[in-house]
């Protein structure tokens, strides 16, 4: 792609998510959204690759359908009770619609079957950006509203991306799918503690992205996009290969490592608010997530691809990629658990 083009769209995509931010008007975080859409739709589609299109395609559909959604609902609500202020949604019928708008647009359960064949489609870096930057703008209007959304329409929204999310990567073999129901479980676990402490919420975003990033990158540095091929790392990288075992297990949520403190966090915010029962069902949907990401661990770590070559290492030449970004990510993904006593005296 032209780097003008480039630049242009990659600016477009900044310009579009900050427009959401600095929002408080319901049309212009409505038009920062579909900028943010239509500025990552060229480069969804720039391999020109028939699954590249369809996932291109399917994306732009489900998107303009929340954006009809979210303009329909917000314009109800400015008819009802003539306010298009973000925080002053008081119509529970509209309330009710943009919740399930964001939810679709960010890819929550029910309304998630979208995600895992849209990132499917993608090469890693496109993917990166949708499973990440473009989780951004709508989490900022869910974290406006949340005070005034239904609780048992939240607890339902985040109890299903969780067990969905984790019963649906058990049987997958391709990483992006894989990637996309881990994706949809986390958001899960946001969207269940949103309203209680929405502070958690945004620790569990920032956490997730880190350690998102990390995955997408570790796999687009040893270009696999299949369990398969993931035997084959161990052999050429052994030490990015540790990394990324650690990684993975980090997004299980396993201690001492980063993707603990979230996890433990949200368990003891839901306990705190008498809710032993859905915090008992995250924890046990949360096994399910781990599974998978034991079998990616164990086909990384532990399994050797069967070739005849007999050379101890194999010939390839020097990669070009840069590995500043995965190095600080990665590093942030495993260590930084030890400061959960001060992110407890920021979110309390």
């Amino acid at each position: 792609m032209n780097p003008y083009v480039l630049a242009i769209l990659l600016s477009s995509l900044g310009i579009g998510t900050t427009l959401t931010f600095a929002s408080s008007h319901w049309l212009l975080a409505w038009m920062g959204l579909e900028i943010s859409t239509l500025a990552i739709i060229p480069l969804m589609a720039q391999q020109h690759h028939p699954r590249a299109v369809e996932a291109t395609t399917k994306y732009f559909l489900t998107q303009a359908t929340a954006a009809a959604m979210i303009l329909f609902a917000s314009t109800t609500n400015a008819w009802t009770t003539g306010e298009w202020n973000i925080q002053e949604m008081s119509n529970p019928t509209a309330l009710v619609l943009i919740t399930m708008a964001l939810a679709l647009k960010i890819g929550l359960a029910p309304v998630h079957y979208w995600l895992p064949e849209v990132l499917q489609g993608l090469d890693l870096t496109t993917g990166l950006i949708l499973s990440t930057w473009q989780k951004l703008a709508p989490f900022a209007l869910i974290y406006q509203i949340s005070p005034m959304m239904n609780p048992s329409l939240v607890i339902m929204l985040g109890l299903a991306s969780t067990i969905i999310g984790g019963w649906g990567g058990l049987n997958q073999t391709q990483l992006r799918k894989i990637l996309a129901y881990s994706s949809i479980a986390h958001l899960g676990w946001m969207m269940i503690v949103m309203q209680y402490s929405p502070n958690l919420a945004i620790l569990n975003l920032t956490l997730y992205i880190i350690m998102t990033s990390a995955a997408f990158l570790t796999f687009k540095n040893v270009a696999s996009t299949k369990l398969s091929t993931l035997t084959l790392t161990w052999s050429k990288t052994p030490m990015m290969t540790t990394m990324a075992m650690m990684t993975l297990l980090s997004l299980g949520g396993l201690p001492p490592l980063t993707g603990f403190m979230p996890k433990w966090l949200i368990l003891q915010e839901l306990t705190k608010q008498n809710l032993p029962l859905t915090a008992s069902i995250m924890a046990l949907a949360a096994l399910l997530s781990l599974f998978f990401y034991l079998r990616m661990c164990y086909a990384m770590t532990l399994t050797i691809a069967p070739n005849t070559n007999t050379n101890t290492s194999t010939w390839r030449q020097k990669s070009s990629q840069t590995t500043m970004t995965l190095s600080i990510t990665t590093t942030l993904a495993l260590i930084l658990l030890p400061i959960t006593p001060a992110i407890m005296a920021l979110t309390t």
